[in-house]
């Protein structure tokens, strides 16, 4: 269904929005200030702190989870903070508003058992199976997000130096290390499977079947065969799966919060621990004394999962 164009406001709003998030984000925000729109029947700008406990009623009682309504709440309360900058309204309606209660929600991971069975699946010798088997060593060996990975340019990988350069939320960029499977998986797929795809002259590394970029479709689909052909369920396995499974093992291999940190390109520590599918005192044996002290401040419920991470 056609939605009509936002208002002015909210358009400014955006535009300043894309500067600094993702292009996700950038959407996910004009969905939440489209659903408040319709339901309102008028231009956002207009709502009242009622008319917005009223509106949160009706998404609770709609069966939102509670992450959603925050972040649809949250979407609100930045775009009238904008407003009250600009001078367009002396309050902020959303300011005050009662949120339900954002649990905390460990993410899923595969066993390192699981894992090495989703690698074999991606198993053959045509120009297909070696980009699959290199895309899948390469997102659980380096935890990359699917986009990152198939955002990646030939010129992007470093196979001598077993580094990659990937570009990651707001465009920031930071320099991976790959691990030495991965390495030679990328490998084979560069020399005997990427020249076959590759008729268009591309510059990304990963390729469709027509000789396109992969997309992000694209991979997760790659994804759900080979846990099909692995044994797993399909349903339930997703390039996130990897990264969430990539820094759990490596945490339980003795690697420490910091480093995880910067391999995931996360901006503050508390995004890499709710990646972690580990007990509190796995955790607190794992961080140093002044990371204790910022765990304790989230006490039994950090802050929950970033589904765009």
């Amino acid at each position: 269904m056609a939605h009509p164009a936002p208002h002015p406001d909210v358009e400014g709003f955006l535009a300043l929005l894309a500067a600094r998030r993702s292009p996700r984000t950038v959407e996910a925000y004009a969905r939440d200030l489209r659903a408040l729109s319709d339901w309102l029947g008028r231009p956002p700008y207009t709502v009242t702190t009622k008319e917005l406990e009223r509106f949160v009623a009706e998404l609770r009682a709609a069966g939102l989870s509670g992450a959603t309504i925050v972040r649809r709440v949250a979407a609100i309360r930045s775009f009238f903070r904008h407003l009250v900058l600009l001078g367009a309204r002396t309050d902020n309606p959303a300011a005050e508003l009662d949120l339900p209660r954002r649990t905390r929600k460990l993410p899923r991971t595969l066993s390192p058992s699981e894992a090495e069975r989703l690698v074999e699946a991606a198993a053959g010798t045509t120009p297909r199976d070696l980009r699959d088997r290199a895309l899948v060593e390469l997102l659980y060996g380096s935890g990359l997000r699917v986009s990152e990975a198939v955002g990646l340019d030939r010129a992007a990988v470093d196979l001598e130096n077993r580094i990659v350069r990937c570009v990651g939320k707001g465009g920031k960029e930071r320099l991976v290390p790959v691990g030495r499977q991965a390495v030679d998986a990328l490998r084979r797929y560069v020399s005997r499977g990427r020249p076959y795809l590759d008729r268009r002259h591309r510059p990304e590394l990963f390729l469709n079947a027509q000789g396109g970029p992969l997309t992000r479709a694209g991979a997760f689909l790659i994804l759900r065969r080979l846990a099909g052909k692995a044994g797993l369920e399909p349903d339930r396995v997703h390039p996130h799966l990897l990264r969430h499974s990539f820094a759990t093992h490596l945490l339980e291999g003795g690697a420490d919060l910091r480093t995880i940190q910067l391999l995931l390109g996360h901006r503050e520590l508390k995004d890499t621990i709710i990646y972690l599918h580990l007990s509190q005192r796995h955790l607190h044996a794992a961080v140093n004394p002044l990371d204790q002290i910022q765990l304790r401040a989230y006490g039994e419920n950090p802050p929950t999962e970033d589904q765009d991470s």
